[in-house]
């Protein structure tokens, strides 16, 4: 069943982008492996076959190594060991304290739609097991009161909770800024055309060979990636979609799906399926935690949150795939 899962998983991932043609005069190399509790899939063009696999090595290498330092549910990892150090300080790397302090900077900035300190909550819901249940009311109630970002203490290389109930988890940032991360690997490994693509969180390097920009499909949502409403011009940017159709389940005639408030703990409630925000080559660590910030906050809230970020632009998808776009963002509609 889990093979099963996973080969399916791999061929829905691999739909998001849409077939390149004029790459180059080198074959495009690409390998897929699970990490990040997704299918990650490393594509370099015009690049010699070795020289790709070596470039291509180094980044699932990358990948491996942060979700080792980031992921509350790896034993030994600084986020796990914060998690279960009862409140105590506990010394970290500084890419682990980069993550938590940005992570603390959208808190304030989304007036804490976005936190951190939401792993409790997060604890309680299981979205791909065989089973998904909805969650005890009275244990969701305890555990959203463990959930404040503000009582996240850093000093020096330590990071403390002061609540000793409350749990980090940076799963609404971690993939962005390991995206960040693995394309500088791969660019001072020589990658000049590449893309990467963690599960949705997409970075294009470079163009094609042909001096035009990669095309992203944006996926329909509900559609198991198998439809697109249209497609999205790129060259060395990023976007990433955060949808309510990602991980979901259905109980008593309700959808439940996996985008959860920090005040009830449970699924926030609005008219939007998904968002998708694009950036610059570098943002999307930005792009990862705006596209949870937007989904939750809708489109007009969300509008104003992005008046003046640079080189930020958005997309929104409510449930009849209407689209908004913001900020000039462009998406051509699927013919």
């Amino acid at each position: 069943m889990k093979l099963k899962k996973t080969i399916l998983l791999l061929v829905l991932c691999m739909c998001i982008i849409i077939p390149q043609t004029g790459c180059g005069s080198e074959e495009p190399v690409s390998e897929n492996q699970f990490c990040l509790d997704t299918i990650c899939r490393i594509t370099v063009y015009d690049m010699k076959k070795s020289q790709a696999e070596d470039v291509i090595a180094q980044a699932f290498d990358c990948i491996k190594q942060y979700e080792d330092m980031l992921s509350k549910t790896v034993k030994g990892s600084d986020v796990y060991r914060i998690n279960e150090a009862g409140g105590k300080p506990v010394s970290v790397s500084r890419q682990t304290l980069e993550v938590i302090e940005k992570g603390l900077e959208y808190g304030n900035l989304s007036d804490g739609m976005f936190d951190i300190t939401i792993g409790a909550v997060t604890d309680l819901w299981d979205f791909t097991g065989d089973n998904p249940q909805v969650p005890d009311a009275d244990k969701l109630k305890e555990a959203v009161k463990t959930v404040d970002y503000k009582k996240v203490r850093i000093e020096g290389d330590k990071v403390q909770l002061k609540n000793p109930a409350a749990r980090l988890d940076l799963g609404g940032i971690a993939k962005g800024y390991i995206a960040d991360r693995v394309t500088e690997v791969m660019e001072k490994a020589g990658a000049e055309k590449a893309i990467i693509n963690l599960g949705g969180n997409i970075v294009t390097i470079g163009e094609k060979g042909d001096g035009q920009p990669w095309k992203i499909g944006v996926e329909r949502p509900y559609s198991d990636r198998s439809e697109i409403l249209g497609s999205v011009e790129m060259s060395d940017g990023t976007i990433v979609t955060s949808g309510v159709y990602e991980r979901y389940f259905e109980s008593g005639g309700k959808l439940y799906h996996h985008v959860l408030s920090p005040e009830t703990g449970y699924p926030i409630e609005n008219n939007l399926d998904a968002v998708s925000i694009k950036g610059q080559k570098g943002q999307s660590a930005d792009c990862d935690v705006l596209g949870t910030v937007c989904l939750m906050l809708g489109t007009e809230k969300s509008r104003e949150l992005l008046k003046g970020m640079d080189g930020i632009q958005a997309a929104f998808v409510d449930k009849d795939d209407a689209i908004t776009e913001v900020n000039g963002m462009k998406i051509v509609p699927e013919k």
